[in-house]
Formats: structure tokens, C-alpha cells, sequence
């Protein structure tokens, strides 16, 4: 009754954590695709080729479903992977349906057409590769009319968390929000476009001060993936026990993921 959860490197730790409160009894397979860290610099094509490698190791544990808890891949490789690879009894889920579920209100099921929402001037912080991907845009429109989407390609924010120089990662992150309130001096709510940056949030909420609603994605992924169990229980794969893969050194990835989390983490080979 497994469940997968894909990152390009330790972001998707803060979906897998969030996922194991709301579902305690879900056993859940993290690979972490570490060796080729971060996604966020590399083209469309290497991205889906990376992502399907480690996809079709998750299916091995035993995961019929799972999530691409990397906004990268997401906007890269997602709509290709769910159009042209992946096999009918099989399920690959993306990021960015919950956090668009949660600005525009209204649930992905419905098809009506789009319609205004609440916000009109929406910030959205993610890395350099999701940015040129326009992906959120992309999904976005097909939801809600009016809204002004500003985005900041966020370089260096990624590699600052993965090497735990947090100092430099809040750095980088006012550094950010400057830039993007340059474009967009009023946004009226915020994207946080990538799992690594909820550990940044309270940094993210300080520079962008109290008027501005901040959107980020741990628990809004959580919340979407037990709802979607509930309705497609047939989802849940064979897998019986919890597992953390990487591609990377599995002694240097546990270090990193146990600071990260605050509790003790052990990887092995993927």
C-alpha cells in the first residue's frame, strides 16, 4: 500500500514529512535523485529523462501512484510523462494542482469555464527551469481569468538549503523578493514554486510583510493526496514498508536529510 514521493534532492523531504502526519499509517518511498541535483538548471528533455529513471524505481517498491514532489519536474516533464509514458494502471501526480486548487478556490474536477478569483497579482517564487516552463501560467488559465502572474526565477536558494547554509539561503531569498517587488510592487499573494522553500517560508513572509497571502506546498499536497486516496483507493500499491533512495553518497544524503527533518533519516543506493 505504498506510495511515492520523487525529488531531485532533499525539497521533497517537507512533502513526505507533511504527508506522514496527515497519513501515519502510509508507508511511503522517497527517491531522491541527489547525483544530478538540482533540476532547476537543466533542460526539458534531461529533466523527463531523469524523472522517468526515477519514477520506474518507485514502481519497483511497489508505488502505483506517485508524486512528483519537485516543481521542476512538475512543470518539465509531468504533462509529457502522464500524455506519452506512463502505463494505464499507473499514476503520476504533480505539485501545482493543490497549490491552483487553493488560489482559485475551486477543485480540479471542476470544468467549468474559467472565471475571476479572489487575487488579481500573484508573485510566484520557484526555480529558473519552472519559471521558463511557464507551467503554472499554463495550468492556471484554464482555471481563472485576471490575474496578473509575476515570476522570480529563484537561483542559488536550492544549492544554499541542499548544503544547509541557511545563512545564505535567507540571503538569497530577501535578495529575491526585492527583485520580484520591483516588477510587481503589491503582489497580493505568493507562490512558493518549490518544496526546498518552506523552509525558507517565515523568511519569504518577513520580506514580503503581512498583506501578502504565501501559498506553499507541504500541506496543501498532503491534504490533496488523502482526499484523492479516499476517492481511488485501487491506487495504493503493494509496497509494505517506508524507504528512502537516493542516487547520491546514501552516508552524505542521511547527514543532510536528518538536519533537514530533525530526525533521524537513512538512505541506501537507489
Amino acid at each position: 500500500m505504498a506510495v511515492g514521493i520523487f525529488d531531485s534532492g532533499l525539497g521533497g523531504l517537507t512533502v513526505l514529512d507533511a504527508v506522514a502526519k496527515k497519513l501515519p499509517d502510509l508507508p511511503l518511498a522517497y527517491y531522491g535523485d541527489n547525483a544530478h541535483a538540482p533540476y532547476g538548471v537543466r533542460d526539458a528533455d534531461d529533466v523527463f529523462d531523469l524523472t522517468c529513471k526515477g519514477v520506474k524505481r518507485l514502481w519497483e517498491e511497489g508505488c502505483d501512484l506517485v508524486i512528483l514532489a519537485c516543481n521542476t519536474a512538475s512543470a518539465a516533464a509531468l504533462r509529457r510523462i502522464q500524455e506519452r509514458w506512463i502505463p494505464p494502471q499507473k499514476r503520476v501526480l504533480g505539485v501545482f494542482v493543490p497549490l491552483i486548487e487553493a488560489l482559485t478556490e475551486r477543485d480540479w474536477g471542476d470544468n467549468s469555464p474559467p472565471r475571476e478569483v479572489a487575487v488579481s497579482n500573484v508573485a510566484l517564487f520557484a526555480t529558473p527551469a519552472t519559471v521558463a516552463s511557464r507551467a503554472f501560467q499554463r495550468e492556471l488559465a484554464f482555471r481563472a481569468i485576471g490575474v496578473d502572474v509575476e515570476a522570480q526565477a529563484c537561483g542559488g536558494v536550492v544549492d544554499a538549503i541542499e548544503e544547509g547554509d541557511l545563512i545564505l539561503a535567507e540571503a538569497l531569498v530577501r535578495s529575491h523578493v526585492d527583485a520580484l517587488k520591483r516588477k510587481m510592487p503589491r503582489p497580493e499573494a505568493a507562490i512558493l514554486g518549490c518544496t526546498h522553500y518552506p523552509l525558507m517560508e517565515q523568511v519569504f513572509r518577513d520580506a514580503l510583510g503581512p498583506e501578502v497571502k504565501v501559498f506553499s506546498q507541504a500541506n496543501l499536497v498532503a491534504d490533496s493526496l488523502s482526499d484523492y486516496l479516499e476517492r481511488h483507493p485501487n491506487m495504493l500499491g503493494d509496497g509494505k514498508a517506508s524507504v528512502f533512495l537516493t542516487t547520491g553518497d546514501p552516508a552524505k544524503v542521511s547527514d543532510q536529510a536528518t538536519r533537514f527533518l530533525r530526525r533521524k533519516v537513512e538512505f541506501r543506493p537507489a
